[in-house]
């Protein structure tokens, strides 16, 4: 083989490994954006719970549908407006105090393009009764309006 040829063929093996090694890259650089997109649902809804508005915590958290499901204290709340009345009922009723949220512990697991799981630890802190806190796992899913819960399910630490 002509050492032109060996140097074509050398180029063209060392730019196909140089490709595939972006494609990897590409690739992990795009797991870690959507990563990073679901975990900011939560700190989104973490900022919105820690200014009072509860609507908005929602809203731009869980998708709006009754396919929503939320497992909690060996309930089960089935749909959007469900869920509303739930964290309604526990958390703004007769003027109850929603507390200060704080999420840590967070890590996320993509299922593929446009699903996965974030799970973590959860913790509220009040000012005039205890503080109250647990682990969660998200299952999360991809729609035209973002990352959205498509399942929540929550406990509670009784051991605090």
């Amino acid at each position: 083989m002509p050492s032109s040829t060996r140097a074509l063929a050398f180029f063209a093996l060392a730019l196909g490994l140089a490709l595939s090694g972006c494609a990897t890259t590409v690739s992990s650089y795009r797991d870690r954006d959507q990563s990073e997109a679901m975990e900011c649902v939560l700190r989104a809804q973490e900022a919105a719970w820690n200014r009072g508005d509860l609507d908005e915590f929602l809203t731009d958290g869980y998708l709006q549908s009754p396919t929503l499901t939320f497992f909690s204290g060996g309930e089960v709340s089935r749909g959007f407006t469900t869920v509303l009345e739930h964290y309604r009922k526990s958390y703004k009723e007769g003027g109850k105090e929603m507390g200060r949220l704080a999420f840590s512990d967070v890590e996320t697991l993509l299922f593929g393009a446009d699903s996965g799981i974030v799970r973590g630890k959860w913790h509220l802190d009040f000012l005039n009764k205890s503080q109250v806190g647990g682990l969660f796992t998200l299952v999360m899913q991809r729609t035209p309006q973002g990352w959205r819960i498509v399942h929540d399910h929550t406990s509670v630490d009784e051991k605090r």
